[in-house]
């Protein structure tokens, strides 16, 4: 069943099949072998009700996306930043200024799903505004919202193994930025050379007239925006920013905008779109809530497997492969391969980290290394390799946010750089990291 879901998966992102329908089977499937092993009905509904009240949390956040991107568009905050973005960015590095503007901004933040939320938008909107591939640059953006994921002190990611492995976040959040360095460097040579060759062939002059015509320009649209980073600047959490910014683009969309209540609520809900067929209409039209329908079902249906697999040990049997493969390709390697069979059927960052953590700790136990280099390596694979895996909420969040397919995994230099990069760097010179008194 664990091989056969996994084909399915796999089939239905190269036939373009939403991913939920064999994520639903593979559910069914090992439901029927647990029932089969003894487990009763109700026991494996719990099961499943438990992994899905953990994800509450995402949906909630999947909610708030959904909204801010909408409310932005309504108020006229993305039209501003990307009136004057089209000013001052330069067409030929616009690839390299997505990945750069995206490592900032989530490193602010501390959430990858917030930045590709907010920034993500703005950014698409300008590609779908010229001539450039859409995957290239939702490449570059994925792979710059994990870079603050990785290793803000806001991110949840980087809480979540400093809490697991009990180790201390900023002498984490130091390691990762030594052991990120390299990665980061070609990264940035990467997507200059592939801005030279793809730059943003923008109309200019045609995006920044229909804009001056159909939006009000004043500074005042700017504030949800403003709201999301001053707020993110005090370390406010994004479930409290977030509500703030929406709330704030609502009443800019109707004071400002002159927008009515009932269409910008219509708006929030059912995305942003202009009445008149426009060129400037056909590139703002987007967001809301039900954008977000199809990624929460997929959600609810991969925690509801987690926690059926987690209740009923079915992968235990993975982790005597993993002590076996530790012979073969090294710890290192055995971690990278883990995160990837965690991320593919965890489905979710979280329970990939969750999952490979549960699967190796015994590994570096027996092998007497420190946790800090647990901490580390936790790091530099599950919470990167996970955005890699198309039907992975950490990747198909984003991807659904920003219109790409699944050949945006191709560009996210940085995302498999880490784990290629940290690889080479053991085999090489195996370092320990300790805590730093």
């Amino acid at each position: 069943v664990l091989v056969g879901t996994f084909i399915l998966l796999m089939l239905s992102v190269y036939r373009g099949i939403n991913i939920f329908y064999p994520l639903f089977i593979g559910l069914i499937l090992f439901v029927i072998i647990a029932y089969k092993r003894g487990y009763k009905p109700k026991e494996l509904f719990n099961m499943a009700l438990k992994g899905i009240r953990k994800s509450l949390l995402i949906i909630n956040i999947l909610i708030l996306i959904g909204a801010i991107t909408a409310a932005w568009r309504a108020s006229g905050t993305v039209a501003y930043v990307v009136y004057y973005g089209v000013k001052l960015v330069d067409p030929s590095l616009f690839i390299l200024y997505a990945f750069v503007l995206c490592s900032i901004v989530s490193f602010l933040l501390g959430t990858s799903f917030g930045t590709v939320g907010t920034v993500g938008t703005i950014l698409m909107v300008m590609v779908k505004g010229g001539d450039l591939n859409i995957n290239i640059v939702a490449g570059a953006i994925i792979a710059g919202i994990y870079f603050g994921d990785r290793c803000s002190p806001m991110s949840s990611s980087a809480n979540l193994v400093s809490v697991i492995t009990d180790t201390d976040l900023y002498t984490n959040i130091r390691n990762m930025f030594r052991t990120s360095a390299i990665p980061f460097f070609i990264s940035i040579i990467i997507y200059g050379i592939l801005s030279f060759q793809n730059p943003l062939q923008l109309g200019e002059n045609r995006i920044i007239g229909e804009i001056f015509r159909t939006f009000n320009l004043n500074w005042i649209v700017s504030t949800p925006a403003l709201i999301i980073l001053v707020l993110a600047l005090f370390k406010v959490d994004i479930k409290i920013s977030m509500p703030a910014s929406i709330l704030c683009g609502a009443a800019v969309a109707v004071l400002v905008q002159k927008e009515t209540v009932w269409d910008v609520l219509k708006y929030i809900i059912a995305g942003y779109s202009r009445s008149e067929q426009s060129y400037l209409g056909d590139i703002m039209a987007g967001g809301g809530i039900a954008s977000m329908l199809n990624i929460m079902m997929i959600v609810l249906v991969s925690f509801a497997l987690s926690g059926v697999l987690e209740g009923t040990s079915l992968l235990k049997p993975t982790e005597v492969l993993i002590t076996k493969l530790r012979g073969k390709i090294g710890i290192f390697g055995t971690m990278i391969a883990t995160s990837i069979i965690a991320g593919s059927f965890g489905c979710s960052q979280v329970l990939a980290v969750m999952l490979t953590y549960q699967m190796v700790r015994s590994m570096y136990d027996s092998a007497g290394m420190d946790k800090y280099e647990l901490a580390l390596d936790l790091g530099n694979t599950a919470i990167v390799i996970s955005p890699l895996i198309p039907w992975n909420i950490a990747g198909a969040v984003p991807a659904a946010a920003l219109t790409a397919d699944n050949s945006y995994a191709i560009y996210a230099f940085y995302l498999y750089l880490i784990p290629l990069a940290n690889l080479i760097i053991k085999k090489l010179k195996p370092v320990k990291y300790h805590k730093i008194a």
